[in-house]
């Protein structure tokens, strides 16, 4: 199945294995230096957006010359490079899953920017399609109803976010259930684990992050 890999300007150190997402179909968008860290790793981005303040003129360069899709954004606008790089996600595939990587190690105002994108309006389509990864940790968000999460392979930790009130929050198949919580401000129910390979969770309003994580 396409997917589509976003990468952001977060340095490479933090990046999850790379491997599969090479071999499978992927449509890669590098976000202001994340198209340079592409080229870096030996992958092509389809697409390049940004204002790219934050590279060399032959950097851009190069980046204008290899990369067939360039969009160079003003350095004073109203969207961050991320945004705009979800926007051209949203555009190129209505239901391939959205991963963005290179989203955190960096600057806390970046990362908060970031974690927060599938609260706008315009982006709560494709939140439950959307995740952010780096090598310590899957970020996934869902919308009100009843959900399942798969565990994966390499992660010991489980946590669930309520960025808004969340009513309803009921656990199950975790180390620590919890039954009908009803959550009026945003709280972190963290460092949870799966009883088996797979947990299910439901609420009735508001939106909930899922992090599974491990320790370096």
């Amino acid at each position: 199945m396409k997917q589509i890999i976003i990468v952001a300007g977060g340095s490479p150190k933090y990046w999850p294995e790379m491997s599969s997402y090479k071999k499978n179909e992927t449509f890669w968008v590098g976000v202001d230096r994340g198209a340079w860290f592409l080229l870096e790793n030996g992958i092509t981005p389809d697409y390049a957006v940004g204002d790219f303040d934050s590279l060399s003129v032959e950097e851009f360069k190069t980046i204008s010359e290899v990369v067939s899709e360039v969009v160079k954004a003003p350095r004073e606008k109203d969207e961050t490079d991320t945004q705009l790089g979800l926007k051209i996600a949203m555009s190129e595939c209505d239901d391939c899953p959205i991963i963005l990587i290179g989203a955190t190690g960096g600057r806390m105002d970046h990362l908060m920017a970031n974690f927060w994108l599938m609260l706008e309006p315009r982006f709560q389509e494709i939140s439950q399609r959307f995740m952010i990864k780096d090598n310590q940790n899957s970020i996934t968000f869902y919308q009100s109803g009843s959900h399942v999460v798969e565990k994966e392979g390499d992660k010991d930790y489980l946590g669930f976010l309520c960025v808004t009130p969340v009513a309803d929050l009921t656990l199950r198949g975790v180390k620590y259930p919890l039954n009908n919580y009803q959550a009026a401000y945003p709280i972190s129910f963290a460092s949870n684990e799966f009883i088996e390979g797979y947990a299910n969770f439901e609420f009735s309003s508001g939106v909930v992050v899922v992090v599974q994580s491990k320790d370096k």
